[in-house]
């Protein structure tokens, strides 16, 4: 069998791996909803799991994440969901840390770190936003404020919030927005306007309201077991 010339390789680009740690009583759409956006983009989307296995979600959807914790490679980008409070403040006061020191690891070389929603709370638990201004749902932002005291809260509660290497999103549907954004600053804006025509996403929902004061963190008090 002849070698190939050189005019018949081709290089193959490795896919941008997209990882995303679930648990049970995550906010489905933080998942699901940019995990389509992702897919038409041609990003690998990797769902992860301390147990892999099922996952049930906040509503009672069910989802499966393959992947353990212990056998995930390195991601390229880090995008941690939001869930139901009882599931976050389990995550963030275990004792061994399995959560928050796996986002930790991840995070020392994934080129982005993101979060929607209450996702943004794990991350501050993890103390990867602390110095960097993020946003999370309006229902929640006090908790940033009064329990993680080293993270700027952005103004005006925005769809999603770069800065530097940290994206974060809004409430459960900014995750769509927030998608966007990530496959326009991975692929260029060429890619996510093709992502947005193919989803069809240009909302223009039949209602509007405002968003109500913030009120006092509805999260129970949790104590953060220090890093080892």
């Amino acid at each position: 069998m002849k070698n190939p010339s050189k005019a018949e390789r081709k290089t193959v680009e490795p896919a941008i791996v997209v990882g995303i740690p679930v648990y049970d009583d995550v906010d489905m759409l933080d998942v699901v909803g940019p995990y389509e956006m992702f897919s038409w983009a041609g990003l690998s989307v990797h769902l992860v799991a301390q147990k892999p296995g099922r996952i049930r979600c906040r509503g009672g959807l069910a989802i499966e994440a393959p992947i353990a914790f212990k056998n995930a490679g390195q991601f390229d980008v880090l995008w941690v969901p939001g869930g139901n409070p009882p599931a976050l403040v389990k995550l963030m006061g275990d004792p061994k840390r399995v959560y928050l020191d796996f986002l930790i690891r991840q995070s020392e070389h994934a080129r982005y770190v993101a979060s929607v929603c209450e996702g943004a709370l794990l991350l501050a638990a993890a103390g990867l936003l602390d110095g960097y201004y993020a946003t999370t749902h309006w229902y929640f932002t006090e908790c940033l404020t009064t329990r993680f005291p080293k993270v700027k809260v952005a103004d005006g509660h925005p769809r999603f919030c770069l800065d530097r290497n940290r994206l974060t999103g809004g409430g459960i549907s900014s995750g769509l927005d927030e998608a966007l954004e990530l496959i326009q600053l991975l692929l260029g804006t060429q890619k996510a306007q093709e992502v947005q025509r193919t989803t069809q996403y240009y909302p223009r929902p039949p209602v509007t309201s405002e968003i109500p004061p913030t009120p006092a963190c509805p999260l129970p008090p949790v104590k953060i077991p220090a890093a080892r």
